[in-house]
């Protein structure tokens, strides 16, 4: 007798799941959060820097439209102009300072020697620390009376007496260590994930054929990493364009502004004169000068790809 075969149950798909729209709606999360916290706070900024809105203002006072006049204002603001000096010359040094520092420790932890694993986790421990500990620390270290670099400093040929933290230029010249002690083991982590993608092949081909140390790093392991140092050059300018705690914890932008950046610059002016369009109005002109420094990053990259394949 032949045997009748059992009849199918057909599995009935949730009208989601089988929609072709399912991954829209996944992002979707990420669209509501990325509009709440990042495009909606811009687009408010931008708005805010055309009026002529302040903080502390009397109840129901209209906030009236005043275009570019704040633009038109701090093109002819010295402590303005003065914040887009200090912010680039600090963001430009931190770059080479700290990227440079990353890629030196990743060579150096890169070789094979006992203990290189604890070596590297003690590495990050900077990058771990919250801002608010190190600058304790730092101001301990700098402090003229019982700081470390405090007393070595007295010994030193030219004069600090000032303060490491409270006189020009060593206040300056603070802030950047700080940040390169602070930022530096992200970009040696980065590096040496990069230093690992090195083909080993051509290391050991142009040892045979009699390249040094230095020949080696020149002619392959930095045409290796360059698009990695491309990138973190960006991100260390975006970064130090950003900073705001540790300089504002250790100098509040003092002396005389010498360590104002654009971001101290937007909270001065914002919550100590209470001029809420002005703040508004740097704010976008440091996003205007990130996002210029980002093209450029892109067009620096397409054309350093361009000629490689050549």
């Amino acid at each position: 007798m032949k045997k009748l075969a059992s009849p199918r149950i057909p599995t009935q798909r949730t009208k989601i799941g089988s929609s072709k729209n399912l991954p829209y709606l996944l992002i979707v999360p990420i669209c509501i959060l990325s509009f709440t916290l990042v495009l909606y706070p811009i687009v408010q900024g931008i708005w805010i820097s055309l009026t002529d809105k302040t903080l502390g203002a009397e109840i129901g006072k209209k906030v009236n439209f005043v275009g570019l006049d704040n633009y038109a204002g701090l093109a002819h603001n010295s402590a303005f102009l003065a914040s887009v000096r200090i912010t680039t010359l600090y963001a430009l040094i931190n770059v080479v300072a700290s990227v440079g520092a990353g890629l030196i420790t990743a060579l150096l932890v890169n070789r094979k020697f006992r203990g290189r694993g604890g070596v590297r986790a003690l590495l990050t421990a900077p990058w771990a620390f919250p801002d608010i500990a190190s600058v304790i620390i730092f101001i301990w270290i700098l402090n003229s009376a019982f700081g470390i670099i405090g007393v070595v400093s007295q010994y030193l040929p030219f004069d600090t007496s000032g303060g490491w933290l409270t006189s020009s230029p060593y206040a300056f010249i603070s802030i950047i260590g700080m940040s390169m002690w602070k930022t530096f083991p992200f970009y040696s982590i980065v590096i040496l994930s990069a230093l690992q993608g090195v083909p080993e092949d051509l290391l050991e081909a142009a040892t045979v054929d009699g390249a040094g140390p230095i020949q080696r790093f020149k002619s392959v392991t930095l045409p290796s990493i360059k698009p990695t140092m491309y990138l973190l050059g960006l991100l260390a300018f975006i970064f130090a364009f950003r900073q705001f705690s540790m300089i504002y914890l250790t100098t509040g932008g003092g002396p005389e502004r010498d360590t104002e950046t654009l971001v101290v610059s937007v909270y001065n002016t914002a919550f100590k004169y209470y001029d809420y369009a002005v703040s508004s109005a740097i704010g976008v002109a440091g996003l205007a000068i990130t996002f210029a420094a980002s093209l450029g990053f892109l067009i620096l990259q397409n054309r350093t790809a361009r000629r490689d394949k050549r």
